[in-house]
């Protein structure tokens, strides 16, 4: 049986085989000039042209004299073009063809040509083709009329909605679907007929026969007649779930890169680990670590086995309150073996559960409350995950589902694994911050003083405040120091950086500043030899760990006479001391800057200054005035602002200052010294010049043995007149004028000669028959200390004794 077949057919049947067939469709390619370099057998059958008669030739040979004006005059910028053209057959007739040309990327501007050899007319079958079409679509597609109503469905609506095009036609969305969604949109395609532009949502349906929700990208397009009048609307929708879900789980792990890490607090971090998995990953999360965590140990190397015992850190729930937690935050429980969170750490990998009704029974037998829990409220899928960082394991992170209908799965379990792993290393990082914190804290209470020292030239209050950074603790510290004749110094630095280094070097510079104190070295100079011990550590000479540049400091040292009401003050790159008057007034000394410690070769400048008794000197570190969002001009002004209001009380100053001038969480370490001034009168203090006459010395015993007297001293007057006898009678025999006496009755009995020699004396063994040598032994036998120190026109012997107890004898 044989027949004719239509094109149609034919084209339709082409296809079932599919065969393609080349010829069908005439292309040719032109280079940048021109000129013809393919062409194909469509092309033949449209021209009769063969290759051989047009490759290599100009294209301008298919075109009639003149050429047709519905070319474009200029194709700069042109990736495509579209049109009808005439060209001219082999046989000389003109023949008008519809003309499709594409730029060729690959040929810089050339072209291809292509256009049908036969164009098919419309058939009178295509309309049930189209049918059969939109029937067989693999989106989901319906068409509304102007009512809203379901005239048709196509076949996968009726998979989607589980009901037959039949039962659909005449309703509404809102009638089909009972979701709030629906509503969304019908509004969507109401928008469409008011319009006539096409409308595009994305909505998450919970649909009749499918677990959980469902997206969906919808799109609704206007359907209008001949004339334009507005028929319909068309409604196209796509399931895109699984995209929304990808996205989802990119958004968490974008979340918990940004939310989880943003302090070294160790139970914050893991309280934003289960803020950024509740609601979407999980409905219920908790957070437990070994106990160890919690104070910056090392927890024991390798996975716990069998028992283990968790202390719960953080907790969060759909819910409020976290009503399905059994163990409260802070609390320590015990997880037997075979529970899912051992199992997690034993095994070191992650682990999921879905809760069936055997699983709570074995849960029952352990912990009954927390299978209790578990049946209320309904869980339904467990995810534990263990919580581990440079190879030590830290704990557990669960999360549980019971709102939420789908279970876990691998999927939801590389995505716990990734968030806690982030969450696990900002925690370590938490741990060893609070490890090295704590070291260092406790090196740095170590070394600065536990009390300050009595003596009678100052009242002093002091404050540490170290840093609550992520930096650590700084390497801040001050000083009181008692000198001889009554003096006091009273010193304050800063090394630069944090953590337990530059406690280490803050304990040295410490350690540093009192050795040459003892050696009464003027300010200046004491900070030209620390400046040389700084460059020493900078260079590695005393530390293994140190490399040049790496330890710089500022420091300011001040000693106050008070008997002169002097105060000699050096600093090296501080922040000047600021002074209160006892009348109010404040200003903040002009003392020449120095370099800070570590420059080399740079001189240091001491000012001068006499205070009035009841003078406030306020020391402090640049942690005091600096902080984020301030400069240091508004911290002067702030300061400032404060100590015009002083108090007698030094400890509510102390306070004040800290109170007003810091945040919350200061960012750098304070250091705070504040003294008040007091002034050794002329009752306190005698002085004699003394002849450099051998025979003078017994009259300056009788004076010094009747000042005694007068103080109620006669107890130490022997005691007294052998020093003032030795240090006089060595002044006159080795030293030259002026020479001079002084006693100090202070808490201790102080006895200072002084000559115009820079020759400092040394003690030295006697031998059995030697007439001299044993004065300073005895001194030194006789008191409580005693010393040298070098002054602008000589040097001061000096001798401290304790002031015999009232009473005694």
């Amino acid at each position: 049986m044989t027949g004719t077949a239509s094109a149609g057919d034919e084209g339709r049947a082409a296809s079932a085989q599919g065969i393609v067939d080349e010829a069908s469709t005439a292309s040719v390619t032109v280079d940048g000039h021109g000129i013809v370099t393919a062409w194909n057998e469509g092309a033949r059958r449209l021209l009769g042209y063969r290759a051989t008669e047009v490759t290599g030739r100009s294209v301008a040979a298919l075109l009639p004299d003149p050429a047709p004006t519905e070319l474009p005059r200029s194709v700069t910028g042109l990736r495509r073009w579209s049109g009808t053209v005439t060209l001219l057959h082999r046989d000389g007739r003109p023949l008008t063809v519809g003309l499709l040309a594409h730029r060729r990327e690959s040929d810089g501007d050339g072209w291809l040509l292509v256009s049908p050899v036969n164009r098919p007319a419309p058939l009178p079958e295509d309309d049930a083709f189209v049918r059969r079409s939109f029937t067989q679509a693999p989106c989901t597609m319906a068409l509304y009329d102007t009512g809203l109503r379901l005239r048709r469905a196509n076949a996968d609506m009726e998979r989607v909605m589980g009901l037959s095009e039949e039962a659909m036609r005449g309703l509404r969305v809102t009638e089909l679907v009972r979701d709030p969604e629906s509503e969304r949109t019908e509004a969507g395609m109401r928008r469409v007929l008011e319009t006539g532009r096409r409308q595009e949502i994305a909505a998450a349906l919970h649909l009749v026969g499918q677990e959980r929700q469902s997206v969906w990208s919808m799109s609704f397009a206007p359907v209008r007649d001949a004339e334009g009048r507005m028929e319909g609307v068309l409604l196209t929708a796509h399931e895109v779930t699984e995209q929304h879900v990808a996205r989802r789980r990119l958004v968490l792990l974008n979340d918990a890169s940004v939310r989880i890490g943003s302090t070294l607090d160790l139970a914050r971090t893991a309280q934003e680990l289960a803020d950024v998995a509740v609601p979407w990953f999980a409905d219920f999360v908790t957070v437990d670590l070994l106990p160890a965590i919690e104070s910056g140990e090392d927890p024991p190397q390798g996975p716990p086995h069998g028992p283990v015992r968790l202390r719960r850190v953080a907790c969060q729930s759909v819910l409020d309150g976290c009503p399905e937690a059994v163990v409260r935050l802070g609390a320590v429980a015990a997880y037997p073996a075979g529970s899912t969170a051992a199992e997690c750490l034993a095994a070191g990998r992650p682990l999921i559960e879905h809760v069936t009704p055997e699983a709570l029974d074995g849960v029952a037998r352990h912990t009954p409350q927390r299978a209790e829990r578990m049946r209320r409220f309904g869980f339904r899928s467990v995810l534990a995950v263990p919580m581990r960082a440079r190879g030590l394991t830290l704990g557990v992170a669960t999360f549980s589902r019971h709102r939420q209908p789908k279970l876990f799965e691998q999927d939801d379990l590389l995505l716990g694994e990734e968030i806690t792993a982030r969450a696990a290393v900002c925690i370590d990082n938490a741990r060893r911050y609070t490890r090295e914190r704590s070291i260092s804290l406790t090196l740095q209470s170590s070394l600065l003083p536990q009390g300050l020292p009595e003596q009678a030239a100052l009242d002093v209050a002091s404050r540490y405040l170290p840093a609550d950074s992520r930096a650590g603790v700084g390497g801040d510290w001050f000083d009181v120091i008692p000198l001889s004749g009554a003096r006091v110094a009273l010193v304050v630095g800063d090394v630069v950086g944090h953590g337990i280094q530059a406690s280490a070097t803050m304990g040295r510079l410490r350690t540093a500043v009192r050795t040459l104190a003892d050696v009464d070295l003027p300010p200046d100079e004491l900070l030209t030899h620390l400046d040389d011990l700084v460059n020493r550590l900078a260079a590695g000479a005393d530390s293994a760990v140190a490399t040049a540049g790496d330890i710089g400091a500022t420091c300011l040292y001040a000693v106050y006479d008070p008997v002169s009401r002097h105060c000699t003050v050096a600093r090296a790159g501080h922040p000047v001391p600021a002074l209160v008057t006892p009348g109010g007034a404040v200003e903040f000394l002009d003392v020449p800057a120095g370099p800070p410690l570590g420059l080399g070769g740079l001189p240091f400048e001491s000012t001068e200054l006499e205070l009035a008794e009841g003078s406030l000197l306020v020391l402090y570190t640049n942690g005091l005035i600096e902080a984020r969002g301030r400069d240091i001009d508004e911290g002067i002004d702030a300061l400032s602002e404060v100590l015009s209001r002083p108090t007698e009380d030094l400890e509510a100053t102390c306070d004040a200052l800290l109170r007003t001038m810091l945040t919350d969480h200061p960012s750098d370490d304070v250091a705070l010294l504040v003294a008040r001034t007091h002034a050794l009168d002329a009752s306190h203090v005698a002085t004699w010049q003394v002849p450099p006459d051998p025979a003078m010395v017994a009259e300056v015993r009788k004076n010094a043995s009747r000042r005694l007297s007068d103080w109620g001293l006669d107890e130490a007057a022997f005691v007294t007149e052998l020093v003032v006898s030795e240090l006089v009678t060595n002044a006159i025999r080795h030293a030259r004028p002026p020479i001079e006496l002084r006693l100090i009755h202070d808490r201790t009995l102080v006895c200072e000669v002084s000559d115009g020699s820079s020759t400092a004396p040394h003690l030295r063994r006697a031998r059995t028959f030697d007439e001299g040598g044993r004065g300073l032994l005895l001194v030194a036998q006789l008191t409580q200390a005693w010393g040298t120190r070098q002054t602008a026109d000589g040097k001061i012997i000096w001798a401290e004794q304790e002031l015999p107890t009232r009473g005694s004898g």
